[in-house]
């Protein structure tokens, strides 16, 4: 006799940080994999959770800092991702990297392997790179790494109290009235859309502030009017220079979710987008690159300026526009 086929699991790990102590335990994974209803979470936390210690936890159960465990999930082929990424400084302690697009920072239930952390794993075998702050998954450009755990501590804190200065290139779909201004808008997760992550300005939401600057204008092939915008976010909120540029009613070019139509986003995350969605778009993915990043050593406490150049799939649909 055959058995059955067996079903190869991995595990994702998850470790509570900080600002989710108290949670619920089910709120803290709906926050987690937002694309996820309360009712499936609660079947991962009743069939698929495993803590470090082995105890069993419920969905009502308080989270803590530090707790840590892991979700199986089936194995699956996880989508192709971008195994490279350059380095823009290295000085023993704190290192800068230039993700590409298309790489995720940390694991999730989509990438378990093909991620930046897990990269940084095999080619520092020997120093414990953790990332001080996320990028999206599109988004290319600059990202700050402790490589040991009390450089990590220093770097995460400088980010939370607003040491680091970060500048973003963005190409936006449209003229500005000004060639600076900004966007002042709260911003918050209100259900009002199908797509689960995308914010909304709302009055309830949490203050969020973007500084925009025109550097050049230019018209795409079709005629459309397009910006290189410099962005400075004063906030660090999710998808904030997305919301803000939607809100502006300068939507980013390849933006799926704040673009011409969010359904794009649904067919992109169900591998069933079409020829005409590639055409609204323009680009494949959302053209938002961390250029420029300024903050004080970790050790040291020095100004540390650096910055990386528009890769070469955003400069060569800028360079196809006219001026």
């Amino acid at each position: 006799m055959y058995g059955a086929p067996v079903t190869q699991q991995v595990r994702v790990r998850f470790t509570v940080e900080p600002n989710y102590a108290g949670w619920r335990l089910d709120r803290y994974l709906q926050e987690k994999i937002r694309r996820l209803s309360r009712e499936r979470v609660q079947r991962l936390i009743a069939q698929r959770l495993e803590t470090d210690d082995g105890r069993r936890l419920k969905p009502s159960t308080r989270v803590a800092p530090g707790l840590s465990f892991a979700l199986l999930k089936d194995a699956e082929a996880e989508p192709d991702t971008p195994q490279e990424f350059g380095v823009v400084h290295d000085d023993g302690a704190l290192l800068v990297v230039d993700k590409p697009a298309g790489l995720p920072v940390h694991p999730t239930a989509r990438y378990a392997a093909n991620t930046f952390t897990s990269l940084a794993k095999l080619r520092y075998p020997d120093r414990k790179v953790d990332p001080a702050h996320r990028l999206d998954r599109e988004t290319s450009g600059l990202l700050a790494c402790g490589t040991a755990p009390e450089v990590t501590k220093v770097l995460k804190r400088d980010f939370a109290h607003a040491r680091v200065h970060k500048t973003y290139l963005a190409l936006a779909l449209g003229a500005p009235a000004e060639d600076a201004f900004t966007v002042d808008a709260p911003l918050a997760l209100t259900g009002a859309s199908a797509v689960r992550v995308r914010m909304h300005v709302a009055a309830e939401g949490l203050p969020s502030q973007t500084a925009f600057e025109v550097l050049a204008r230019r018209r795409a092939p079709d005629g459309a009017p397009v910006a290189l915008l410099a962005c400075r976010p004063r906030t660090g909120r999710q998808h904030q220079i997305r919301a803000h540029l939607a809100h502006a009613g300068l939507p980013m070019v390849g933006d799926k979710i704040y673009g011409p139509d969010e359904e794009i986003f649904d067919r992109f995350t169900r591998r069933a987008m079409t020829d005409a969605d590639l055409a609204l778009l323009r680009l494949p993915r959302h053209a938002l690159h961390a250029w420029r990043l300024e903050l004080p050593h970790p050790l040291t406490r020095a100004p540390v300026r650096l910055e990386a150049p528009l890769p070469p799939d955003l400069a060569a649909f800028w360079e196809g526009c006219a001026p």
